[in-house]
């Protein structure tokens, strides 16, 4: 059993740009679980009960609240994560954005469907919510991963529970307390200040009829493990190792711009960052020129500040672990072009890098590099450069820089192996459109009304002629 009281038993923040301690925030005792669970299942009665327009003048109300606290949430995500200020405000904007969209087209993704059947009798599908969806999300951004999988759910009518990353526990609070400000019944979107042992614990509870995580291939396939143990359906949002084609014919200034703003968004922390660059061998040489010059006046810094173009990544254990993949891919043949030295001083900060010469067996070509590093890759030609890119495990999202446009977008449809693909241009999300990968990337999707049927019941109701 936990003990909440215990001194050693509490979740701790810290802000990456100072190391300073932040807050401390006592984890729940299992009596505390179970009973924020089953508060959750009973908000989940009363609202799945609510019809779509009046879940969505909630969720409406939930996106102006946010953009009324937008700076001080920014401010606490920037103090707990290192997020340059302006990227937390821009998060917060997307949320927002997210509950907006999620209110207008609700209700008819949502609406009852009728079929004629073949014997004459009249066929209704529904979409009823199941429950309680139980979300594992990660720290890179504290608002936006537990809004797209909770607006989208308590659109469908279903409850909701939140397992934030420790290093954001503060942002994640903030979040509910904005959701409940807004007017959401108290309980319905509950954050768990709970660790590992009784994460399994939460999954194979029967209230809990659906479990979603964002974060690394190998931690969703315990997840997913664990749920299905129990015959629980997952959404699993996973890693990935994003390929940026430049083609032969490609624009090569804005290739290179937005292939640095792609690869340091977020301080290089997001699955759908662009992190390897196949660029084909007849613009090899002119772009590698022009994107070391570029990567190597990126501005390392506070991210309190305007002119900071990338601040710290949010803990120390994840600059070493990149500083390694980066010195293991040098060792076994990468070159370093820009960057790849451990800063001194305080704080989580690594720099702007680009590693050229990459080739398999190398982290920098197999692995998912979670910060400023930038994997450069020579093709032969065209053809060569998207099987360059088709040969990985993950397949999230990817882009094609080509001034062909109608054959870039036909590389896209019958080609790209992921989840997504940008063409001349690189994007997080959209409200609009579905979001997720394929491979060790995951599986199922979020947005574009997708992830509002992922934990429904499609009930089919037989009437007679």
């Amino acid at each position: 059993m936990k003990d909440s009281n215990s001194s050693d038993h509490a979740l701790v923040t810290v802000n990456p740009a100072t190391d300073e301690a932040l807050e401390t925030y006592p984890l729940m005792s299992d009596a505390e679980v179970t009973s924020a669970l089953e508060a959750c299942h009973a908000a989940f009665t009363d609202w799945r009960l609510k019809s779509h327009a009046e879940r969505g003048q909630v969720l409406e109300a939930i996106g102006r609240k946010l953009r009324e606290r937008k700076e001080d949430f920014a401010q606490l995500m920037t103090r707990e994560v290192g997020k340059r200020l302006q990227d937390s405000r821009d998060e917060i904007d997307l949320c927002a954005a997210i509950c907006d969209w999620t209110a207008k087209a609700g209700p008819d993704v949502l609406a009852d469907e009728e079929r004629s059947l073949q014997d004459g009798r009249k066929g209704v599908i529904t979409y009823s919510p199941i429950g309680v969806v139980y979300g594992i999300q990660p720290w890179n951004f504290p608002a936006y991963q537990a809004v797209r999988y909770a607006v989208a759910n308590l659109m469908a009518g279903n409850g909701v529970l939140l397992k934030h990353a420790e290093i954001c526990t503060g942002s994640g609070l903030f979040l509910r307390d904005i959701f409940e400000e807004a007017g959401l019944p108290k309980n319905l979107f509950t954050v768990m200040l709970i660790d590992h042992d009784q994460s399994d614990e939460l999954i194979a509870h029967k209230l809990v009829r659906g479990v979603t995580m964002t974060g690394s291939a190998k931690a969703g396939s315990i997840i997913a493990a664990k749920a299905g143990e129990h015959l629980k359906k997952t959404v699993m949002e996973l890693g990935s190792n994003d390929a940026y084609l430049v083609l032969e014919d490609a624009d090569l200034e804005l290739a290179i711009k937005t292939c640095v703003a792609g690869r340091i968004y977020n301080n290089g922390q997001t699955c759908v960052n662009a992190k390897r660059f196949i660029v084909a061998d007849k613009v090899y040489d002119a772009f590698i020129d022009g994107y070391v010059k570029a990567m190597d006046e990126v501005k390392l810094g506070d991210p309190t500040k305007d002119d900071t173009d990338l601040g710290p990544m949010a803990r120390a254990d994840l600059r070493d672990t990149l500083h390694e993949q980066v010195e293991t891919s040098v060792a076994k043949g990468a070159k370093i072009a820009v960057g790849g030295k451990m800063p001194e001083g305080k704080g989580c900060y690594y720099p702007a890098t680009v590693l050229t010469e990459v080739a398999p067996g190398q982290p920098a070509y197999d692995d998912e590099l979670f910060g400023p590093v930038a994997s450069v890759i020579r093709a032969k030609d065209d053809e060569d450069a998207m099987r360059i890119a088709n040969d990985s495990r993950y397949g999230l999202g990817g882009g094609i820089f080509s001034k062909d446009e109608a054959r870039a977008r036909e590389l896209a449809k019958q080609h790209f192996d992921t989840g997504m693909v940008f063409i001349n241009h690189f994007n997080l999300a959209t409200p609009e459109m579905p979001f997720g990968g394929v491979k060790d990337s995951g599986y199922g999707r979020e947005h574009g009304g997708f992830g509002m049927t992922e934990f429904v019941n499609a009930k089919a109701i037989a009437l007679p002629g």
